[in-house]
């Protein structure tokens, strides 16, 4: 019995090298669906994935803009409370130097972007499943 699956295990393993060595497109990488298929299927998958980078670049952009305007709205809602309190509170002014100023200022701002953009790009993302999903069941009817 051992010796039968040791002798199977080396014909399986010669089998595979074959198979490598007479593979014409050697890639490192692993092939997509869209291989090996005829060329209708590839420019449909093609068209699928263009349209799909397409909805994930105005996801993106609209992210980043809601995220650039909420990081100037906290900007401006951390540097003034910041700005006056080193200016009229004798703690603050004696332990918060311009450094620290920045950090409270830049780190609000930045903290208020990233949430700010990733939830903007998440409902987008949503909106436009629950649409394709919508129209799928709408072609399916």
């Amino acid at each position: 019995m051992a010796g039968d699956l040791k002798g199977w295990w080396r014909q399986e393993r010669a089998e595979f090298a074959l198979q490598e060595r007479e593979s014409t497109t050697a890639s490192f990488f692993i092939p997509s669906p869209v291989e090996g298929k005829d060329t209708k299927d590839r420019e449909a998958v093609k068209l699928i994935a263009e349209e799909k980078r397409a909805r994930a670049k105005a996801c993106t952009d609209e992210g980043m803009k809601e995220g650039l305007k909420a990081a100037f709205v906290a900007c401006l809602a951390t540097a003034i409370p910041t700005l006056t309190a080193v200016r009229m509170v004798p703690w603050v002014k004696a332990n918060v130097n311009y450094t620290g100023q920045a950090l409270i200022i830049s780190g609000a701002t930045i903290a208020t972007y990233f949430v700010v953009a990733e939830q903007t790009i998440l409902e987008c993302s949503r909106k436009q499943n629950a649409t394709n999903l919508e129209k799928s069941r709408a072609g399916l009817s």
